[in-house]
């Protein structure tokens, strides 16, 4: 059975098994793995990029693209049940040092009021304002 919601969750066939174990393999920090650099290149130009990097896990892309994004001390607004705030283990603010603002949402659908009253009152000392309506 393959079932793509993990990669711990597939049963590989016997012809899975013998292609992971007859594939050349690299160490992908030196960009010798051929298996990696082909699946980043093929990836990249399916997406019309330039360059691709292959990542492990989905939590690895969650936190990369967090940091990626903002600042230490940054507030960033989640869904009440994102898996990124609920099963990550306090990573944005540990990874990245981001204050996680929590919204009331449905399946990641919420309003610009609830976005409002997310973030709070403005202070004088933040560096970013926003205007209420």
């Amino acid at each position: 059975m393959i079932d793509l919601r993990s990669d711990t969750c597939s049963r590989p066939t016997e012809a899975m098994r013998r292609a992971m174990a007859e594939a050349a393999v690299g160490d992908d920090v030196y960009s010798d793995d051929p298996t990696v650099r082909l699946l980043e290149e093929r990836t990249a130009a399916l997406l019309g990029k330039e360059d691709a990097v292959y990542m492990v896990t989905g939590t690895m892309t969650n936190q990369v693209a967090i940091r990626a994004h903002t600042e230490p001390g940054d507030a960033v607004l989640f869904d009440q049940n994102a898996h990124v705030y609920l099963l990550e283990g306090g990573a944005p603010a540990s990874l990245s040092g981001v204050l996680p603002r929590l919204l009331p949402g449905v399946r990641g659908i919420f309003t610009p009021d609830d976005v409002v009253a997310a973030l709070g009152m403005p202070h004088r000392f933040f560096r970013l304002q926003f205007r209420h309506r």
